[in-house]
């Protein structure tokens, strides 16, 4: 059955605020005092390729015929938790869980971000929480001049559907760009980004700082393209209080939430007739990310402030759902 999800209305987007170090509210408005939140520029992995492999002399035809043909009761759907770090234990984070990514990465992370990643001094897990901190340091050095940590599950936590919880509290300032999102474990069968997908929990960018992003890219819809699907919505307290960031990921759609109140559904049905890899590569396994990168193509769009250094995402849990009714579709 098709699900719709629930829109959260919007009512106003004046209070969206264009915030430096300034407490959420105050804001900085154009000339018709509102501000227009720019859906075309997200997050790119990395370069996009020319092609990926065309499987056509080797697969069956309805090989590329995607997010179709699945019948499940979604209403009655049960989950059970298979992964969770509730951050009950002081140290580095848990590494039968969590690997990172490190150092400047090529073309700053693929969108001339800022900062170097590290894997021993900015997260670290106390008081119940796991804390990832940007900060500027002392001198460039050979890691740059701004550190920051990039967390990921991949290849010790790695899922095909499910339901994605993390409890978090963002970081503020302009320049910031906090993510908790998703990558393919494996692009080898359809290339590399945005072929083989990307799926972003939660984003926010520091010049929009009552502002939360939704998105999925894939070789159809993304950010280098222009054609993004996703959703920016008004939302105040993100770097004040914890807010659970979610998404639903079934084999014809993914729900995102927050609060348990849902913003978007990206259903490709809505913008194709006949769904294939291009518009849907969400049926191979995925990982889980949480970082801040500082400055880049979208989170430094409005320019930096290092006044506002050092700054920290905080996370109090994060867990992972799966049906066995949702998970026998994919055998």
């Amino acid at each position: 059955m098709k699900r719709k999800a629930k829109v959260l209305l919007i009512t106003s987007m004046a209070t969206l605020a264009l915030a430096g170090c300034s407490l959420p509210g105050k804001s900085s408005n154009g000339a018709n005092g509102k501000i227009k939140v720019d859906d075309s520029a997200f997050r790119v992995a990395n370069k996009s390729p020319d092609s990926y492999e065309d499987y056509g002399e080797t697969r069956a035809a309805d090989y590329y015929i995607k997010a179709t043909g699945f019948e499940y009761d979604y209403d009655n759907l049960k989950y059970d938790l298979v992964w969770s770090d509730e951050f009950d234990y002081d140290g580095l984070p848990d590494e039968t869980k969590w690997t990172y990514d490190v150092g400047k990465g090529t073309w700053g992370w693929g969108n001339n971000e800022l900062q170097s990643y590290t894997n021993d001094s900015n997260a670290w897990v106390k008081d119940g929480h796991l804390t990832i901190e940007l900060r500027k340091e002392e001198s460039d050095g050979d890691d740059g001049k701004y550190t920051s940590a990039r967390l990921k599950t991949k290849g010790l936590g790695d899922w095909l559907y499910g339901k994605f919880e993390v409890r978090a509290k963002l970081p503020k300032g302009k320049g910031t760009w906090p993510a908790i999102w998703m990558l393919p474990t494996d692009t080898k069968e359809y290339g590399s980004w945005p072929a083989s997908g990307e799926i972003d929990i939660m984003e926010h960018v520091g010049y929009l700082q009552d502002v939360l992003h939704f998105n999925a890219h894939n070789k159809s819809f993304n950010g280098a393209n222009g054609q993004n699907k996703g959703r920016s919505i008004p939302f105040k307290g993100v770097s004040e209080d914890y807010h659970v960031y979610s998404v639903e990921w079934l084999p014809d759609k993914i729900i995102f939430s927050v609060d348990g109140e849902e913003t978007f559904t990206y259903d490709p049905h809505d913008y194709v007739d006949e769904v294939q890899m291009d518009q849907w590569p969400y049926d191979k396994p995925f990982h889980l990310l949480i970082n801040i990168a500082y400055g880049g193509n979208w989170g430094g769009a409005a320019g930096i402030d290092d006044s506002c250094l050092p700054q920290q995402m905080e996370v109090d849990y994060v867990r992972v759902y799966q049906s066995e009714e949702i998970s026998a579709l994919a055998k």
